[in-house]
């Protein structure tokens, strides 16, 4: 189901900031710049005010009706301990039930378990609550490291910011990687953040003139994608074992070389399939996946699509450029 329609659910003592990032992403009108337009409304119970947790109100645009012809339901963090009203309930299940994509945003993840739809799915929160969020629904399953999560209409994010990574998803996701990257550029946000939330949990090795920050190589790794590489080669340039190497990539970015260096040439293979008439061989070379099966292999595992597919969703033939 297309995202057109989208409907955020406020309860009393929501998080203003997760609120805020659905707001910035879905409900804020950029079309003068070429970005897709979304009908976006406020709801919460009768309509009525609610107080955010910062104190101060927040007056919703409608009841819970509009809920029912929603693409996208998005229930922004509430304190945990916040009751989901049984009215709101049957409306997040309806909302799965007929198609459409529920999302939540960091504790907002416990509003979806205590609905149901967690049960027997992949889902994530806020490392802090992850514990807890597996133990109030043993049927769910909790990932604790990731930055979000999509196990099919019920997406969930990991604590504030992780919120702007999943809702750029899923404007990755409906419109490919190039309106999402114009779009996180206009927000002053990273387009995609590799790792998980491990990276922010995990106590990072100390930093010393012998071991510095790896910045400086994975920009070197960025720029260089074509250039087939070993961990070897790669801890050599850092002037490392390959074991010190290893731990401190993943202190750094909450994965393995291998993954991350995956994840960055799916996203160069999507721009080349978004912006150029290469063929999917000559895209495979200069993302540095080397023919096209491996290509095949690596995409459709990680964007759900082949890289044709791919191409004749987000890349008619008559925009396609040159390369």
């Amino acid at each position: 189901m297309a995202i057109r329609r989208v409907a955020a659910v406020l309860l009393d003592e929501i998080a203003p900031f997760e609120l805020g990032v659905v707001c910035e992403v879905f409900g804020t009108d950029r079309t003068e710049d070429g970005f897709p337009y979304y009908d976006f409304t406020t709801c919460s119970v009768d309509g009525a005010p609610v107080r955010t947790k910062s104190g101060f109100m927040i007056q919703p645009q409608a009841d819970l009706s509009p809920l029912a012809e929603a693409d996208l339901v998005a229930v922004p963090a509430h304190p945990r301990g916040v009751t989901l009203p049984d009215i709101v309930g049957e409306a997040l299940r309806a909302a799965v039930d007929r198609g459409a994509t529920v999302l939540s945003l960091c504790s907002g993840a416990f509003l979806l378990g205590e609905a149901g739809l967690l049960d027997g799915r992949e889902c994530t929160t806020h490392w802090k609550y992850a514990d807890e969020l597996a133990a109030r629904f043993p049927k769910a399953k909790v990932h604790p490291h990731a930055l979000y999560v999509e196990d099919g209409p019920v997406v969930t994010s990991a604590g504030t910011a992780a919120g702007i990574d999943l809702c750029l998803h899923l404007v990755r996701r409906e419109h490919g990687s190039e309106v999402a990257t114009r779009l996180a550029r206009r927000m002053v946000v990273p387009p995609h953040r590799e790792g998980g939330q491990a990276q922010y949990i995990e106590t990072p090795l100390p930093r010393t003139p012998e071991a510095p920050t790896l910045t400086p190589l994975l920009t070197w790794m960025i720029e260089n994608l074509r250039a087939p590489v070993t961990i070897e080669e790669l801890a050599a340039r850092a002037h490392m074992s390959p074991r010190t190497f290893a731990r401190r990539f993943r202190a750094e970015t909450g994965t393995t070389p291998f993954d991350w260096l995956t994840a960055q040439r799916v996203l160069l293979a999507r721009r080349l399939l978004e912006e150029t008439t290469l063929s999917v061989e000559s895209v495979a070379a200069r993302a540095g996946f080397g023919d096209a099966a491996t290509l095949r292999h690596h995409f459709t595992r990680r964007v759900g699509a082949t890289p044709q597919s791919y191409r004749a969703t987000f890349c008619p033939a008559e925009h396609r450029v040159p390369a």
